[in-house]
């Protein structure tokens, strides 16, 4: 195993640890609030770099459980969000912040914790593609919808902005791929550690933004965060079998779900809204690495039925 493979695996502990940092000493990250953007930009560039013609062709292939998953990631997400939001009594910042992340594509640690927990890897990259394309259009359309009454929403402005922040650099990297695919191969886990470097810090700018009002805020943004992302594994999961599909699609399908792009959702909430909606971002994207870490090693030691491991095995 390689160290950048090595320090891979330690996100949820290096994100913890930038966010205590961030806590207490705001002023390391407060100036750095500017970059979220260019930040964000970078990881979508990493994930591009990584994408081949063959992840394009297996929407093509299997496009029952790509259209499915896609489906139920832009329901349940955006919904149960609002429901956790509502139920807890958050004010009309937070709730924005949380349909915002509800209403943005899979992230990309999502195919890593598929790996690790026996799902389709080629599953949940088409899975994280299309949902990422799709973003575009529905990030701003579903969060205008479920919070235009409470805050004004720049759907327009919100539409170009994850233009510029996805679709450009995500291209950029496919095209990059197509000429160098070999020599990229081979740093890879390096892309992964530069991709998941930029997410910590955006992580800290976040907190850091919010130093000051974490004592009040966080435990209930904590709480919400935990419910929101709970309810979406399990939804994407129960779900997913009741659709007929087979325990490693259903796998696969829970954990695209239940985890999001938060980084996007941090961007869009510091850009268009204020510092405290992108709070629940920064919170998510430190819960939900932490959460499915532990529910990919549970299902890893978890055997899966013969009929199951059959359906796998084709």
């Amino acid at each position: 195993m390689s160290i950048f493979e090595r320090l891979n695996r330690l996100f949820p502990v290096w994100a913890i640890l930038f966010a205590l940092v961030a806590m207490l000493q705001p002023s390391l990250f407060t100036g750095l609030a500017g970059q979220i953007q260019l930040l964000l930009a970078l990881i979508m560039f990493c994930m591009g770099l990584t994408l081949s013609k063959g992840d394009f062709l297996g929407v093509v292939r299997a496009p029952l459980p790509v259209v499915v998953g896609v489906v139920l990631q832009f329901l349940i997400m955006p919904l149960v969000a609002l429901l956790v939001s509502v139920s807890l009594g958050l004010g009309a910042e937070l709730t924005t912040g949380m349909v915002l992340v509800g209403a943005t594509a899979g992230g990309t640690a999502s195919n890593v914790m598929t790996w690790l927990a026996g799902g389709r890897v080629a599953l949940s990259v088409s899975m994280t593609l299309v949902s990422t394309l799709a973003s575009v259009i529905l990030t701003p359309l579903i969060a205008w919808l479920l919070v235009g009454q409470a805050v004004e929403v720049p759907v327009w402005g919100m539409l170009g902005s994850i233009a510029q922040l996805v679709l450009a650099p995500i291209a950029a990297g496919v095209v990059v791929h197509h000429f160098l695919g070999t020599q990229i191969s081979r740093i890879e886990s390096a892309l992964a550690t530069l991709a998941m470097a930029a997410i910590v810090v955006i992580i800290a700018i976040v907190v850091a933004l919010n130093a000051g009002r974490l004592a009040t805020l966080g435990p209930l943004v904590a709480l919400a965060v935990i419910a929101h992302n709970g309810l979406g594994l399990a939804g994407g999961y129960w779900i997913g079998r009741l659709c007929g599909f087979d325990e490693r699609t259903a796998r696969t399908v829970a954990i695209e779900v239940g985890m999001q792009n938060s980084g996007l959702a941090v961007a869009l909430a510091n850009q268009f809204f204020t510092a405290t909606a992108a709070l629940p971002g920064a919170l998510f994207s430190v819960w939900h690495n932490v959460s499915g870490s532990l529910l990919a090693g549970y299902w890893k030691r978890r055997p899966m039925s013969d009929g199951d491991a059959v359906t796998a095995a084709r």
